[in-house]
C-alpha cells in the first residue's frame, strides 16, 4: 500500500523568540534525523526532476535526498559535493522557495519538498560526525596555477571547483578573516562563524592557498599576478560598496550602512560582548531603513545588541519587500516592528553631532517601475517628525571599484559592474574572469556560486586549450 505523503513540510524547530532576542544563537535549530527522514520520505523522486533545474550549482537533488532516506547521511552529502563546496551554508541561507523548491511537483498541491533543510541536515552530520571521504577525489595537478580575488561565496566555490580539476589555487582576501559576506555580512543566528570556517577548512583541505590582508588594487594588480606567473585569474571582489540616501543630515553621528553596522557585529564579535568590547553603540529606539533580507538582519541585530525598539521603515507596503518571506516572520516574532510606506527625507542631532530624529514622509503606491513593483510616491503635507538614536541605512551596496579601477582593460558597465559573457564569466581581458556581485550588483549568496561555478569551468576550458 502506497504510503499517503503529507501536503505540508515538517516544521523547522526553532528557538522561542522571547529567549533567542537575548542571544545570538542559531535561530533555526535543524532537523534530527527522524524529522530529516519522515521529510525525505515526501520526496516523489520523479522521472523528471524539475527542482535540478532551479538550483544555480545544479546539485543533484533527487539522489541526494534518496540517501536521506536509506539513511546514508555521509553517502547524501558526497552526491552534494560533487556539485556544491559549501552545503552548510547554503542549507541555512540559500532562497530555496525562489529556486529548487519552486519547482518541486509537490509544490502545485500543497508544500514543496524541504530541500534546503535536508541540505542543510546532511551537511551538519558530517560536521558533527566527521567523515573520511566527503572531500571530494582532484584529478591530476595540470601544473597551472589560478588567483582568485575575494573570498566570498564566488570565489571560494570557483577556488574548490579549479582545486578538484588539478589547478593550483590561491585565495587572495582583503579582510583578516576568509568568508567575504558569508563572515562579515549574515549573522551569528542566521549563519554561525563556526560552520562557515570549516566549510572553508574543507576548501584548504582541496590544497587551496588563503592570503588574508591582501588587497588586490593596492599590494598588487591584477596585471601583476598574471605577470608573476598566475595563469588565470578570477575576480569575485562582491558588493561592498554601500548606497546612501543623499538627505541632510545623514552624517551624524548613531548613523551606520548596513555594511558598518554587521561587519562590526560580526567581524569584531560585538555579539561576544563582554569577552570582545567593541565600538558599535545601539540606541533605545533603532530605524533600519530598507526592507530587504540585510535590513532584517539588521533590526534583528539591533534587538540583540539590546535596543529596547527596532523598527523597519520602508517606502512600500509588505508585498514588496524583498527580504524572504521566513525573514520577515522571524523579525515580526521577535519584535521588530514594520513603519511602512515611509521613508525619511531629513536627519536631526544634537550639539555633540548624535542623530536624535528623522522627518518622515508617508508614500502612496503608483504605477509598476521597471523592477515590476508599483513606484512609492511621496504624499504632499504628510510630513512627520520621529525619535530616534540610531540609524541603519540598509539600501543596497554597489560593486566594489577597486579592482576595476586599476585594471586598465577591463570592460565595465555604467553601474561599475564588471561586463563578462553570461555563459562563461569571461571579461574583456583574456585569461580574467568575474563572477557574483562584482558582475550583477547585489544578488543572493547561491547565484554568486553558481557565477563561481560557471567561470571555474571555462577557465578549465580556456586553459586547457592554451
Amino acid at each position: 500500500m502506497s504510503q499517503v505523503r503529507s501536503k505540508t513540510k515538517h516544521a523547522m524547530p526553532v528557538q522561542d523568540p522571547k529567549k533567542r532576542i537575548t542571544n545570538f544563537s542559531e535561530v533555526a535549530l535543524g532537523y534530527d534525523e527522524k524529522l530529516a527522514r519522515a521529510e525525505a520520505e515526501r520526496c516523489l523522486n520523479c522521472k523528471n526532476p524539475q527542482c535540478v533545474k532551479g538550483c544555480p550549482v545544479e546539485v543533484p537533488i533527487p539522489e541526494f535526498i534518496s540517501m536521506v532516506k536509506q539513511g546514508d547521511y555521509l553517502g547524501s552529502l558526497k552526491k552534494i559535493k560533487t556539485k556544491n563546496n559549501l552545503p552548510a551554508v547554503c542549507g541555512r541561507v540559500c532562497p530555496q522557495e525562489n529556486q529548487c523548491e519552486k519547482y518541486c511537483i509537490l509544490g502545485k498541491k500543497g508544500d514543496p519538498v524541504a530541500i534546503g533543510r535536508l541540505e542543510r541536515f546532511v551537511a551538519d552530520y558530517e560536521l558533527k560526525h566527521g567523515s573520511d571521504d566527503a572531500t571530494m577525489t582532484k584529478a591530476a595537478p595540470t601544473g597551472k596555477r589560478v588567483a582568485v580575488i575575494g573570498s566570498g561565496p564566488a570565489g571560494l566555490t570557483a577556488a574548490g571547483d579549479l582545486a578538484k580539476m588539478g589547478y593550483s589555487v590561491t585565495i587572495f582576501e582583503a579582510l583578516h578573516v576568509p568568508g567575504g559576506v558569508l563572515m562579515y555580512g549574515i549573522p551569528e543566528f542566521r549563519l554561525p562563524k563556526d560552520v562557515v570556517q570549516k566549510e572553508i577548512d574543507k576548501i584548504k583541505e582541496l590544497g587551496v592557498e588563503i592570503k588574508t590582508n591582501f588587497v588586490v588594487g593596492k599590494l598588487a594588480t591584477v596585471d601583476e599576478l598574471l605577470a608573476e606567473g598566475y595563469d588565470a585569474v578570477f575576480i569575485g571582489t562582491g558588493a561592498g560598496l554601500p548606497y546612501f540616501m543623499n538627505v541632510p543630515g545623514e552624517n551624524l553621528n548613531g548613523i551606520y550602512s548596513a555594511n558598518e553596522f554587521l561587519t562590526r557585529t560580526n567581524l569584531m564579535k560585538a555579539y561576544d560582548f563582554p569577552n570582545y568590547i567593541t565600538p558599535i553603540k545601539v540606541g533605545e529606539r533603532v530605524a533600519v531603513i530598507g526592507a530587504g533580507n540585510v535590513a532584517m538582519d539588521a533590526a534583528r541585530t539591533a534587538l540583540r545588541l539590546g535596543a529596547k525598539e527596532s523598527y523597519i521603515v520602508y517606502r512600500r507596503t509588505e508585498k514588496e519587500m524583498p527580504a524572504r518571506r521566513e525573514e520577515i516572520e522571524n523579525a515580526k516574532e521577535e519584535g521588530v516592528q514594520f513603519i511602512l510606506l515611509t521613508s525619511p527625507i531629513e536627519f536631526h542631532g544634537n550639539e555633540e553631532g548624535v542623530v536624535t530624529g528623522m522627518t518622515c514622509i508617508k508614500y502612496e503606491l503608483g504605477e509598476p517601475d521597471a523592477s515590476g513593483r508599483r513606484r512609492p510616491v511621496p504624499i504632499k503635507g504628510s510630513e512627520y517628525e520621529m525619535a530616534v538614536d540610531t540609524v541603519v541605512l540598509a539600501l543596497g551596496q554597489g560593486p566594489n571599484p577597486l579592482v576595476p579601477k586599476t585594471t586598465p582593460d577591463l570592460e565595465i558597465t555604467e553601474k561599475g559592474t564588471i561586463r563578462v559573457a553570461e555563459e562563461t564569466g569571461a571579461t574583456s581581458k583574456p585569461g580574467v574572469y568575474a563572477g557574483g556581485d562584482i558582475v550583477t550588483g547585489a544578488a543572493t549568496v547561491i547565484l554568486a556560486m553558481g557565477a563561481g561555478k560557471k567561470a571555474a569551468r571555462a577557465i578549465d576550458e580556456y586553459l586547457r586549450s592554451k
